[in-house]
């Protein structure tokens, strides 16, 4: 009895600690949007994500406040695709990240909610609790944003996305896994 109570307060404590580190919301502001039915027609292509639980408008900063459905699992590039397929672009994806002392440094790749985040222009530091991480990758930012990014940083990854170019897993074999590339 009292290694079955052991086994579920140790399920418990792996049940917790996943869902410890998760992607709560997003603040994305889409470029290109000029009167209320373009601003309709990129909410209403962002609501059909199976992950966003609601959205809040904030039409004069052509922003929309995606919450999250908890425990769900995120895809930056959907949310990006979403708003090009309403005709339009993402000038700024800004998202607030649960953080379970997650420590990192400039350049550094790290496993967060089952995707790679590169952070990048950031002083070492331990992330505990909602942080908001600001995405810079191509097409999350304006070209030149991106251009200015791209200075800051040696590691190839950044222009083309995947750890390939920057990291091999310990078997030697390149990855195809996508990267995002972040700041604070």
């Amino acid at each position: 009895m009292k290694a079955i109570i052991i086994a579920l307060s140790l399920l418990a404590g792996i049940q917790f600690s996943a869902s410890a580190q998760q992607y709560k919301k997003a603040a994305l502001q889409a470029a290109g949007l000029t009167c209320a039915m373009c601003s309709n027609a990129t909410f209403k292509a962002l609501k059909t994500l199976p992950f966003v639980d609601r959205i809040d408008t904030d039409l004069n900063n052509t922003t929309f406040v995606l919450h999250f459905k908890p425990g769900s699992a995120v895809n930056l590039d959907q949310i990006k695709s979403k708003v090009e397929n309403a005709g339009f672009s993402v000038a700024k994806l800004t998202v607030t990240a649960s953080f379970d002392k997650v420590k990192i440094e400039n350049d550094a790749h790290i496993n967060f909610a089952g995707q790679t985040l590169h952070f990048m222009n950031v002083q070492p530091q331990v992330l505990q609790g909602d942080k908001d991480i600001t995405v810079i990758d191509k097409d999350f930012i304006s070209a030149k944003s991106f251009k200015s990014y791209s200075a800051k940083t040696s590691m190839p990854c950044y222009k083309t996305g995947t750890m390939a170019d920057c990291c091999k897993p310990a078997n030697g074999a390149a990855s195809d896994k996508r990267v995002y590339h972040v700041t604070i």
